[in-house]
């Protein structure tokens, strides 16, 4: 399932949205420019084994490892996720929390991760936590919209309106089949997938917004 639009637009111009994509589109092409791009991983990305928590140095890559990706479908989909559900999220945390609050999602979604894979030394990179976050802020916030969705349908592609409660449900319960799919072949990755960041970011974000809604 591809989200393409949902039912309400927000009422204001996603600032802080557009200049995350923004942002992670241009540390991509950095990424892809770059005389040494592996250096470049290895400066920025998470890489578990590396992590003191009593060493506040190694720290910063629970941060800057949000803005770097693994590859053109990598990035696309987690900036479209972003696009379709976070303006609407973003109307509704403000202006000065809402970058807080996506910052706030992917660290604790790369914590997630780290948790299961502490002894690894495969860099960690990805927005996929921190857009996690919004999709379970967007739950908590915006259940009963409905997003215009491509599906495949017996072989082709249709487009589709599904609630947006069934859509994001759906997609974190894959999540947790597929995490616990990966522990039970002795790995929290499959694929390069980090599905414990996705659960732990969807988690954060629908918690949070769930006790500002209330």
């Amino acid at each position: 399932m591809i989200p393409l639009k949902d039912s309400q637009s927000a009422n204001i111009f996603p600032f802080w949205v557009f200049t995350i994509i923004a942002i992670n589109i241009y540390v991509f092409y950095l990424q892809l420019t770059s005389i040494n791009p592996e250096l470049l991983i290895s400066q920025y990305a998470l890489i578990p084994n590396l992590v003191n928590f009593s060493d506040f140095q190694t720290l910063p890559p629970f941060i800057t490892s949000q803005f770097l990706h693994g590859g053109f479908l990598h990035i696309i989909s987690n900036m479209l996720f972003l696009w379709v559900f976070g303006d609407n999220v973003e109307e509704r945390l403000g202006f000065l929390f809402f970058p807080i609050f996506y910052l706030a999602s992917g660290a604790v979604a790369t914590l997630a991760q780290y948790f299961f894979i502490a002894d690894a030394n495969i860099p960690m990179i990805g927005a996929s936590g921190a857009v996690a976050g919004v999709l379970g802020a967007y739950l908590a916030f915006f259940p009963g919209h409905t997003i215009k969705t491509l599906v495949p349908f017996f072989g082709f592609l249709t487009v589709i309106n599904i609630p947006a409660s069934f859509m994001l449900i759906y997609w974190f319960f894959t999540q947790i089949f597929s995490g616990f799919a990966s522990i039970a072949v002795e790995t929290a990755s499959i694929g390069g997938v980090a599905f414990f960041a996705h659960i732990g970011g969807f988690l954060f974000g629908w918690i949070i917004a769930s006790t500002l809604k209330r």
